[in-house]
């Protein structure tokens, strides 16, 4: 297996180290990954089915990568204008 070696500032090195839990190397192969099975996808439209395996195992799909439709962004601007329905308790919800 290959090692990649990675230039950080001391800083970012010391705010990483205070995240003990935290796999790096398997954020890193898991973020280079997505950004490959990211590029294929725009070029061919399509997954693998090791990809789609991939972005099952971490809940992840490409399309979550693309900006939002103009025709969506809009609908949802018009949306947020209202009606809405203003309650007191939870319980309202219910009657």
């Amino acid at each position: 297996m290959a090692t990649l070696t990675l230039s950080i500032s001391d800083f970012f090195r010391n705010e990483l180290k205070q995240i003990l839990w935290v796999n790096w190397s398997e954020v890193a192969r898991e973020e280079s990954l997505k950004k490959i099975i990211f590029d294929r996808y725009i070029k061919t439209g399509e997954l693998s089915d090791e990809d789609w395996e991939f972005c099952e195992k971490i809940d992840w799909h490409p399309v979550d990568e693309l900006p939002l439709k103009e025709e969506f962004r809009k609908e949802l601007e018009e949306r947020k204008k209202g009606p809405f329905i203003k309650m007191k308790s939870i319980g309202e919800l219910f009657r």
